[in-house]
């Protein structure tokens, strides 16, 4: 079965994922997300994702609980807010630690900006990593520092209604089934993937999400070796509804562009409706 369009269509939008090597100061990192977001601009997108982290790696917990910020204040929201406006761009940023109450434990928030540099929508990151890895000293408790959340999000952008999801939630086929009943046609996984696990499953888990949802995948990374000693894989990437590598970017800073074509997308879910197979009584 041909899915392939020939031309991007009428309502073909250019998408942008950003990939970053963070690090402990919180300054020359917005430098370096403003610096990729207008090259990103430059390329004719008109939405540019940020990965997770993107504005600290923190070398340790008490380092990041101090860099939350206020819902709706702060340096890094006024960043973003700002640029978003400047460049006339649609920012998403991976993830921004937003705090809560007093004593609880900040939320790690993707929030999204529109051209005009209005905030549009926020998701807490749903699923902390909390794990060990097999065979290596490496162990993370996300837990300690941020508190789950439990609002499943998806906004309408220009390329299309977007479902939001931050880097361990890839795990959780699940939440993207939510996000596609809601209406989704594209995914965005901002990330900081370990080394290890990004080399294991990164490539293999994109692109499962976007065949099983006939959906776009934009994922934007962290790679290389950060100042808290934490290695990360990089792998930046753009995947098609049909589960195809349309761009990547392996290592270094940088960043990759590709359509979203809502028309060839449409046209591959007519022709394959697989999304309209689902067992009833299987849907939870």
């Amino acid at each position: 079965m041909d899915v392939t369009p020939s031309k991007p269509s009428e309502q073909a939008s250019l998408v942008a994922a950003v990939q970053m090597s963070s690090g402990n100061d919180r300054d020359a990192n917005l430098a370096t997300a403003e610096r990729l977001l207008q090259l990103a601009a430059e390329r004719g997108a008109r939405v540019a994702l940020l990965p997770e982290n993107f504005s600290l790696m923190a070398m340790r917990d008490a380092e990041r609980r101090a860099h939350a910020e206020v819902d709706g204040a702060g340096p890094v929201q006024e960043f973003l807010a700002r640029t978003a406006a400047r460049l006339g761009l649609w920012v998403i940023a991976g993830s921004v630690p937003i705090r809560q109450a007093a004593g609880e434990r900040n939320a790690q928030a993707c929030l999204v900006y529109d051209a005009s540099g209005a905030r549009v929508a926020r998701y807490d990151k749903i699923h902390l990593f909390d794990v060990e890895l097999p065979d290596r000293a490496e162990s993370y408790r996300e837990s300690a520092t941020m508190a789950p959340g439990d609002q499943v999000v998806a906004v309408d952008t220009p390329a299309g209604r977007l479902g939001l999801s931050i880097c361990y939630d890839l795990r959780f086929p699940e939440l993207y089934r939510r996000l596609e009943a809601a209406g989704a046609k594209w995914l965005i996984v901002p990330a900081a993937f370990t080394a290890a696990t990004g080399a294991a499953h990164w490539e293999a888990l994109l692109r499962a999400r976007a065949i099983e949802n006939l959906c776009y995948v934009v994922a934007s990374a962290q790679y290389g070796t950060h100042a808290n000693g934490r290695q990360t894989w990089g792998h930046s990437l753009i995947v098609d509804y049909w589960g195809r590598i349309v761009a990547q970017l392996a290592e270094g800073e940088g960043v990759v562009t590709a359509q979203i074509d809502l028309d060839a997308q449409a046209a591959a879910r007519r022709k394959f409706p697989a999304l309209a197979h689902r067992a009833a009584h299987l849907n939870g």
